[in-house]
């Protein structure tokens, strides 16, 4: 899960063995200086990390925090990346049409810890590493003027006021061995969960607030509207097996297996954020070959 800054960052090296670093950047995941719209802003977020070496310089830790006054910001990939949902400042569409502005006050934590290993006992060739992810988002967002006309005299509307909160975890392992000087293989294992569908996902809601009305003739209003607003965390898991082959010199050539599963991970007729199209929780397969020249 890449996250993007722009700022400044320090670091400083306290013996051979522990180091950190100390940074304040343009926002949680933010992939360009300016905002969403006028609604939402980037805030600001502070980074830390501290690392720390084995003595014998075959290991590491490192641990990474960072505090956000503001949600995600990333454009990258438009609509269906999966950091927008929790960035709802904007406006509300309907159909891809623009039908009102949300506003949203939110906060972003997100702590992210990885460590390697290579035993001596292998001679260098046998490499070990774990990562861990928990990120917190929580906050609230408001919507108005999102209404339409649905029926001649039946408005719909999402106006009103939501809660906003999500939790999202992660965990990896890795391993490569080099049996010789031109082969290796390495084998790479990810879990990736949440408990509602705000972060990413495509099952249940991101807000347990009922908000929205509807206007139907000779009933009335009925606000808000009717809803479970159920909570469905996503489960998504991923294995990896990859060759390498050191063919000639500054050559290197891949060959990569890749398997996907879990909860509608695969939606093919929309974003994989959305529960559009034919969900599926897979399993989903990717084969692939590149080859890296080095000069």
């Amino acid at each position: 899960m890449p996250l993007y800054y722009t700022g400044l960052l320090s670091s400083y090296k306290f013996d051979d063995y522990i180091d950190a670093k100390l940074g304040v950047v343009n926002g949680s995941n933010s992939d360009n200086n300016t905002t969403l719209n006028p609604n939402v802003g980037d805030g600001v977020a502070v980074l830390a990390a501290l690392n720390i070496t084995a003595p014998g310089g075959n290991a590491n830790w490192s641990n990474n925090f960072q505090y956000s006054t503001g949600a995600d910001n990333n454009t990258a990939t438009g609509i269906y990346d999966s950091t927008v949902p929790t960035n709802t400042g904007g406006t509300a569409t309907l159909n891809g049409q623009p039908i009102g502005t949300v506003t949203q006050s939110a906060y972003n934590i997100i702590y992210n810890s990885w460590g390697n290993w290579v035993p001596k006992f292998a001679d260098g060739k046998l490499l070990f590493a774990v990562q861990g992810l928990l990120g917190i988002t929580n906050g609230d967002f408001s919507v108005n003027g999102a209404s339409v006309q649905v029926a001649p005299g039946t408005t719909l509307s999402g106006d009103g006021a939501y809660n906003l909160a999500s939790t999202y975890y992660g965990a990896g392992a890795y391993a490569k061995y080099q049996f010789n000087d031109w082969f290796y293989l390495a084998s790479r294992g990810e879990y990736l969960g949440s408990n509602n569908s705000a972060k990413f996902g495509s099952q249940g809601t991101g807000t347990t607030t009922a908000g929205g009305s509807i206007t139907i003739p000779g009933l009335g209003t009925v606000s808000p509207i009717p809803t479970s607003n159920h909570q469905t965390g996503n489960n998504w898991w991923e294995y990896t097996i990859t060759a390498g082959f050191n063919v000639i010199d500054n050559m290197l050539i891949r060959a990569e297996y890749r398997l996907d599963w879990g909860s509608n991970i695969q939606s093919p007729q929309g974003g994989y954020v959305l529960p559009s199209g034919d969900n599926s929780g897979g399993p989903c397969h990717y084969a692939g070959a590149e080859v890296v020249y080095s000069f």
